[in-house]
């Protein structure tokens, strides 16, 4: 994809007054300005100070569906999408940008699973978080390097139905705005863009989570009210400490949301004191995790019953869509 990027500096004060009045008067862009702005940010045509006034007015704020759409149909623009032969599955994507804290990171084995099942499967992500457990360094416990160019995910999807993108390397423009995390000591709106992107070329099924409840209305309006962002479909749940694998402690509420519906396909079950305990790694540091789930792909340890669940459906799901 040739770069034609525009440098000429992008002026932000009329925004920043509509979106930065805070959580009572602030008002929502229209979605061509919500367009032209995140472009802007994207192609680096933003000042710092107004960079970082936009960033925190929107996380105060929060984005609407009609904004979200407008900054996903800017964020697609910016990188060159995965390209996937047809077969019999769909490919799947599976963001993760969050890492385990308090559980293991069980992203891997739900990538594996599915890929044993023959379903192509990107996960992509970052590298590394402190004080977290990222899928990157699990996987390379598993022997599955990082995809450092975009043949390189092409070419591991085609051979192996399985890839790790870091976002450096399947979207770089995202990714340097995602950085400020770190400058900044808060996300940013590209945490959520990066959780719902379109990485494919066609279109593949999208592994979407939320943490806090307002995010499955917003996303679930986002899908159903603008099918062009919804192409491909995408299976919303709660995250497990924001990633996109079923909870093994409880079963959640899993919806398919395609061609401008919204299907519960896995009701949400409470969580019992009678239910067999779980069998998972004593630890949650990635050579544990990475040896644990090594063992269950095995047979060595069983699938625990909420992940079966959900390979059951994506892989039915991947299916029927291919």
């Amino acid at each position: 994809m040739t770069d034609l990027t525009d440098t000429t500096p992008f002026p932000c004060a009329r925004f920043i007054k509509e979106i930065g009045r805070g959580p009572n008067g602030a008002r929502a862009l229209t979605p061509e300005d919500t367009h032209a702005l995140y472009s802007a940010m994207l192609d680096g045509r933003v000042s710092d100070l107004e960079l970082g006034a936009i960033l925190l007015a929107y996380r105060v704020k929060g984005e609407s569906a009609d904004e979200l759409a407008a900054m996903l149909a800017a964020a697609h623009a910016s990188f060159e999408p995965v390209a996937v032969k047809h077969g019999a599955y769909q490919a799947v994507s599976i963001p993760s940008y969050n890492g385990a804290r308090k559980q293991p990171n069980l992203v891997p084995l739900l990538a594996q699973l599915l890929a044993r099942e023959g379903v192509p499967v990107l996960v992509h992500g970052v590298t590394e978080d402190p004080g977290r457990v990222t899928s990157a360094e699990i996987f390379a416990h598993l022997n599955l390097a990082p995809a450092q160019t975009h043949a390189d995910i092409e070419t591991s999807l085609a051979n192996q139905r399985l890839a790790f993108a870091p976002i450096g390397t399947l979207a770089p423009k995202l990714a340097r705005l995602l950085s400020l995390r770190r400058r900044m000591g808060v996300r940013n709106s590209m945490h959520t863009l990066v959780k719902i992107l379109q990485p494919f070329a066609p279109a593949g099924l999208r592994l979407v989570n939320y943490t806090h409840p307002p995010y499955r209305e917003s996303l679930t309006q986002l899908f159903v009210s603008h099918p062009a962002m919804a192409v491909g479909g995408a299976l919303l749940a709660r995250g497990t400490e924001g990633e996109a694998v079923a909870d093994t402690r409880r079963q959640v509420q899993i919806d398919w949301l395609h061609d401008g519906i919204c299907e519960t396909r896995i009701s949400a079950e409470r969580s019992s004191p009678d239910a067999p305990e779980v069998d998972l790694p004593e630890g949650r540091d990635a050579p544990t995790t990475a040896a644990w789930i090594a063992a269950v792909l095995n047979g060595e340890a069983p699938v625990p019953a909420a992940i079966t669940r959900q390979v059951e459906l994506i892989v039915e799901i991947a299916q029927k869509a291919a």
